[in-house]
């Protein structure tokens, strides 16, 4: 009977020693299945928050892309921030590119595409400000060439009437005007007569007046004589004035002209010809301008 008895406390010990390791085997092992499930759930949830950080990291990169590709030419502070962006952007990138990257470092990334898209925001903001604040310099620097433009203009046109005033105030003025018919012998002597068929001179007597512009020296004047009937005497050429186009003149007188003094002329216009009876009117140019004219007339004679 005791043999038996420890027998059978030997098969109970044995059959509880069994139970326990199999219990301890299904233990450790339901353990270890819970232990990969999480594992896996927390790959999963890391895989899903990349992705997400992914999305919104490409989203970011192309607005930098965008903005930096329509300001090339950017300097200054939009240049430097500019600059800031690309540093930010490659940073994210290098953290996204990991394959085993911690939640730490996704979160980091995270923070840091908020910050990514705030500076783009700035930087847009800041680049229509200067856009306007170029624009309306634009504006303004057009509006100063017209002005300018229109202020050349101006000056030109000054510059054209002082020059035209000056031209003017530089022509010479002839007055006191004497016209006299003459009879001149081959001897010499002389006779003032209106007698047309016996006249073969016209003496032609005037003062050039002060002027204060015109400098001292040589200056040239044209005598113009037209007969009674219109036509004009000319022995010397044409000249062209300033208001009556191409004209013939008569005689071509070089007088010695000191600036602002008055100047006595004297002049005789011979006829080849013959005159004739009526009105003859005498016209003196200076500088294309006329300035000084006088009349005489010859009577019909018999002798």
């Amino acid at each position: 009977m005791s043999n038996e008895s420890s027998g059978n406390g030997s098969k109970i010990i044995i059959g509880l020693l069994i139970v326990a390791l199999i219990g301890s085997w299904i233990y450790f092992n339901s353990s270890k299945t819970e232990l990969i499930t999480q594992n896996e759930v927390k790959v999963a949830t890391i895989d899903s928050a990349k992705s997400v950080i992914q999305s919104e990291f490409i989203a970011a990169s192309a607005k930098v892309d965008s903005l930096t590709q329509q300001n090339t030419q950017l300097s200054g502070d939009l240049l430097e921030k500019t600059t800031q962006i690309q540093k930010l952007k490659a940073n994210i990138g290098s953290i996204l590119k990991k394959k085993d990257a911690t939640d730490k470092e996704l979160e980091e990334a995270k923070t840091m595409i908020a910050d990514l898209n705030g500076k783009v925001a700035g930087l847009v903001a800041d680049l229509g400000k200067a856009q306007a604040e170029n624009k309306e310099l634009t504006a303004k620097n057009q509006d100063l060439t017209n002005q300018n433009s229109t202020l050349n203009t101006n000056l030109n046109s000054t510059t054209k009437e002082k020059e035209r005033l000056q031209d003017i105030g530089s022509t010479l003025h002839a007055s006191t005007f004497s016209i006299v018919s003459l009879r001149v012998r081959e001897d010499g002597t002389e006779r003032k007569t209106n007698n047309a068929k016996r006249a073969n001179t016209i003496r032609l007597a005037f003062q050039i007046d002060k002027n204060k512009i015109t400098p001292s020296g040589a200056q040239d004047l044209y005598v113009c004589i037209t007969t009674p009937d219109g036509k004009p005497i000319s022995d010397g050429g044409n000249i062209t004035t300033r208001e009556e186009g191409v004209k013939a003149f008569s005689n071509k007188i070089t007088v010695q002209y000191e600036q602002n003094a008055v100047l006595p002329v004297s002049y005789d216009v011979k006829n080849s010809g013959k005159f004739i009876e009526g009105e003859y009117k005498v016209e003196v140019y200076n500088n294309g301008f006329k300035i000084g004219e006088g009349k005489t007339s010859l009577r019909k004679g018999l002798f």
